[in-house]
């Protein structure tokens, strides 16, 4: 298992039922609401095999809070950092 860093964006329709989620999942990192009511930001770690795996788990776990939920992600581990909009991987940086 690594630790991973995660640095996100999500947009949701259920601000106040997402954030509960993201406070269980990240009980030491940060959850913060943007200008925008319907968006917040969160930093903080998971454990996991890789970054996919993480970013399909939280998606997942949004996604039953609130169908229209929408996650911009970036997981960091050990100088190399996955960024991913929802399921998808969109890019791989290492270094």
């Amino acid at each position: 298992m690594q630790r991973f860093t995660v640095h996100a964006r999500v947009s949701t329709e259920n601000p106040p039922a997402v954030r509960a989620i993201l406070r269980r999942l990240f009980p030491a990192g940060s959850v913060t609401l943007t200008g925008d009511p319907k968006e917040l930001v969160v930093q903080g770690e998971m454990e996991g095999a890789d970054a996919r795996d993480l970013n399909r788990t939280l998606l997942t776990e949004l996604r039953r809070a609130e169908k229209k939920t929408r996650l911009r992600a970036e997981w960091s581990f050990e100088g190399t950092t996955e960024k991913f909009f929802d399921y998808v991987p969109k890019r791989k940086k290492v270094g």
